[in-house]
């Protein structure tokens, strides 16, 4: 979230009012840079006269130009619709990059019916497209209501109100299939809107919703992922993690996207380890304990010592393990061991004394007899300086009291 708008003066955040619909680019998802902006077309060559505009939450589509009009990345456009009625968008890509796109999309610019732009939005455009967006929470509320009414087995997750407050989208995720026509009726009734149930994932619907993962970081459905691949136990057990499904699962409730980011180089990486969990030597009989798979190193221990454990190289491990399947046995795993010094990797950090905790384990009175040693040391200050004046200290005070000449 990138964007100025989302932030108050005080510097606490208020979310997307646009909910991804800005016009400065910084809360969008799916941004798409335009490397070929800046390059003039050969002479004699026409400009590729269809666009890309994006639309909330991320949802996109390619229109085509009938009327030759200058369009840039985020103004507003008022566009045609498959349904009737028109709706209101945002330029995200122009010019021969909206090409690749629509290759990339698998999209066929001679197709007969294409949606058109009618127009840059005009303020009447605009106003009409900001009061249906300002339903979309409303609509969205009183439609969970409905549903529930009505006993639905569904969850409506989220709302999209035409540019032209004609239609309503409404999305939704459920584990089986849902009857609700009777719902639609209801709905389209008491909306006077034209109503669309449209089912969705768990994926698809935390990438419309948005949210930060465990990482820290938004979540990469929401901000550039296309592709849900699915992802298996399979992945995990690879990387050598642990099956927790609180760790693993995502937002969405699913097992993570990004647990398929590295499994290649994991997989990559475990072909140096052999199949084989065991070895057997003279001195006894092994097993693998622990396993590092990017540092290449292995730790086992011998049955009747399960504490001590000797880490070596997966060369090493494949070598024995290779001697036991032609019969042959190794004299013991100390002849592979590998001495690892332990090495911390933190950095040490000197801690100012009103930061550390020992400060408390002082005793009470070492306080008072500071403050005591203080006074003490001004009062021996004072005389020394009445010595140096040279004034003479002709009356001092004996142990009972009494003056003295």
């Amino acid at each position: 979230m990138a964007c100025s708008t989302c932030s108050s003066d005080s510097g606490v955040p208020n979310g997307c009012k646009s909910n991804g619909s800005c016009g400065t680019g910084g809360c969008n998802s799916y941004n798409v840079f335009d490397w070929l902006s800046n390059m003039a077309l050969p002479a004699g060559e026409e400009a590729f006269p269809w666009v890309e505009v994006r639309f909330k939450n991320g949802r996109k589509d390619f229109y085509k130009l009938t009327e030759p009009l200058s369009l840039h990345a985020g103004e507003a456009v008022t566009v045609s619709t498959a349904h009737g009625g028109h709706d209101v968008g945002t330029i995200s890509v122009t010019g021969e990059l909206v090409r690749i796109q629509m290759r990339k999309a698998q999209a066929d610019p001679q197709q007969e019916n294409p949606l058109v732009i009618y127009r840059k939005s005009s303020q009447r455009d605009l106003d009409r497209w900001k009061e249906a967006r300002d339903r979309e929470n409303d609509l969205m509320l009183r439609a969970r209501q409905m549903a529930t009414a009505n006993h639905l087995e569904m969850k409506i997750s989220d709302v999209e109100c035409q540019g032209d407050g004609a239609r309503a989208t409404f999305y939704y995720t459920a584990d089986a299939r849902v009857d609700f026509r009777a719902l639609i009726r209801e709905m389209s009734g008491s909306f006077g809107l034209r109503v669309e149930m449209r089912q969705v994932g768990a994926r698809q619907e935390a990438g419309r919703l948005g949210g930060i993962g465990s990482c820290g970081r938004e979540l990469c459905c929401s901000t550039w992922l296309k592709d849900y691949r699915s992802v298996s136990t399979s992945a995990a057990r690879y990387q050598q993690l642990s099956l927790n499904p609180t760790k693993l699962a995502g937002n969405c409730g699913k097992l993570k996207c990004c647990l398929n980011y590295e499994l290649d180089q994991y997989a990559e990486a475990l072909k140096a380890f052999p199949k084989s969990q065991r070895v057997k030597t003279k001195k006894g009989k092994a097993e693998v304990q622990k396993m590092d798979i990017l540092t290449g190193m292995v730790w086992l221990a011998y049955k009747d010592e399960p504490g001590r454990w000797v880490a070596m190289r997966a060369e090493d491990f494949s070598d024995m393990v290779a001697m036991n399947q032609k019969g042959e046995e190794p004299a013991s795993l100390e002849e592979k061991e590998l001495v690892i010094a332990p090495v911390s990797s933190e950095p040490e950090m000197i801690q100012p004394e009103e930061d550390s905790l020992t400060r408390f384990d002082r005793p009470k009175g070492e306080g008072g007899n500071r403050r005591n040693r203080k006074r003490g040391g001004k009062n021996r200050s004072r005389s020394a300086q009445g010595n140096r004046s040279g004034k003479p200290q002709n009356a001092s005070r004996s142990e009972n009291g009494s003056k003295t000449k």
